[in-house]
């Protein structure tokens, strides 16, 4: 075994002989066994997994070859080609890491000897080992459930936008699927096809429905609390009760309840106002494009005010009423105090929230899907099956589940992470553990 000077001198030995083999720097000169074991084990069992992973990334980058000629049972499945590729990249991901690890660890463990002049002995190293392993003991099975359920599925669905996976001929066993790079993106969102058409349409509907619902939910929720707020009489938590019934209430229940009463021929409403002598003709609730979209805002409204009611309230118990009293003094009338005193304070302990709220909105599947299940139809609906309030998500659903254009769906998918995406990391930099650092 080489002996080490303490004089970091030996430090590119270290490295080098790290770099050459996992855990070979910890066996040959650092003495720490246990380490060096656990890292040559993992080098070995990545080379015996080598000739598999080639194997596996051939198939990710041909996706397999047609064979028409055989039962559709033994043909290449580039599904499943697929998955196994990204499974394998995964795997070699890992080992990187690790190799990375291993080379920090030896670099520590030198940085040690410099310091103290000699090795830990065998039961320290344990110790040591055991103490700053088992963190990372406890965290490999939610890790290892995290990279399989969550980032396995993820990078799937985001390579899916680049090939043609699609009905009726590039369905797997079937035929095989093939890479056609940025062909999709370029049909969807550049092209001048229906699909194109369809797709501006349905992205502009969900900008406008998912500000319009945030926004309409945040303020209707604020002044209703201001109301309730002012009101001195003690049947005011009565009405609180009142109103946050419509939010406490599944929201696939409201929607249907809704969609039922605002049936052109047969919902109550309409029915109740032709019977008072109001209207003459059934108001086109639902089947009208414009109508339909006001209504879908108006419902989110009355289902979603009632969280952003109680956000409100929690919030202005926070507010000093010697502001009030202040402001009072000086003349202010009721709204002076909400203008210059409640929105203000309010606004700013819930801004992160109204974020979360657009980006939930953006996804808001229920609220549109179980109302006008994206009717009413409009003239590229024969096509791509988007109706005249579908958004963005309910339209992944119709190419998915009834068009079967997969590829098309992915390509919407990656586009509503690229939207999203800012706001989650803006919301998260937000977050007390991150700005203290506790990360």
């Amino acid at each position: 075994m080489a002996e080490l000077r303490t004089d970091k001198s030996d430090l590119g030995k270290i490295r080098t002989s790290a770099s050459l083999f996992m855990g070979l720097a910890h066996l040959l000169y650092l003495k720490d066994y246990l380490k060096g074991i656990l890292f040559a084990l993992c080098e070995v069992a990545f080379i015996c997994f080598l000739p598999f992973a080639f194997g596996k990334l051939f198939d990710l980058v041909t996706l397999g070859t047609p064979h028409p000629g055989i039962p559709i049972k033994l043909r290449d499945n580039s599904l499943f080609m697929m998955i196994d590729g990204i499974l394998t990249l995964t795997i070699i991901a890992v080992f990187v890491v690790v190799y990375v690890l291993s080379v920090k660890s030896a670099e520590s463990t030198y940085a040690e000897f410099c310091r103290t002049g000699r090795f830990k002995n065998q039961k320290e190293s344990f110790d040591l080992a055991m103490g700053k392993s088992f963190p990372l003991f406890g965290l490999a099975p939610a890790f290892v459930m995290v990279v399989v359920f969550v980032v396995v599925p993820l990078l799937f669905s985001v390579l899916v936008a680049f090939t043609n996976y699609s009905a009726p001929a590039h369905i797997a066993p079937n035929n095989t699927i093939d890479w056609v790079g940025f062909k999709n993106f370029a049909s969807l969102i550049g092209g001048k096809n229906s699909w194109s058409s369809g797709f501006a349409r349905v992205a502009l509907w969900t900008l406008v429905w998912a500000v319009m619902a945030t926004v309409t939910c945040y303020l209707g929720g604020l002044v209703i609390a201001v109301q309730l707020k002012e009101i001195k009489f003690r049947i005011s938590p009565l009405f609180r009760f009142i109103f946050i019934l419509p939010y406490a209430v599944p929201n696939v229940v409201s929607m249907l309840v809704w969609k039922n009463l605002l049936n052109g021929t047969s919902g109550i409403i309409n029915r109740t106002l032709i019977e008072l002598g109001l209207i003459h003709n059934p108001i086109p609730w639902l089947s009208d494009p414009l109508m339909a979209q006001v209504v879908c805002i108006l419902v989110n409204l009355w289902a979603g005010f009632g969280y952003f009611m109680l956000l409100a309230m929690g919030t202005m118990t926070a507010i000093s009423e010697d502001m009030y009293e202040a402001a009072r003094i000086d003349g202010a009338n009721r709204f002076d105090l909400f203008k210059r005193i409640t929105l203000p304070l309010v606004l700013y302990q819930t801004l992160p929230l109204i974020i979360m709220s657009f980006a939930h909105n953006v996804n808001n599947f229920g609220a549109i899907y179980f109302l006008t299940n994206g009717a009413p139809t409009v003239a590229d609906s024969t096509t791509t099956m988007a109706g005249g309030t579908d958004i963005l998500v309910t339209w992944i659903y119709k190419l998915t589940m009834d068009l079967q254009q997969y590829h098309y769906a992915s390509v919407v998918a990656v586009m509503i992470f690229i939207v999203l995406a800012p706001f989650a990391i803006w919301q998260f930099k937000q977050t007390k553990a991150y700005k203290e650092g506790s990360l």
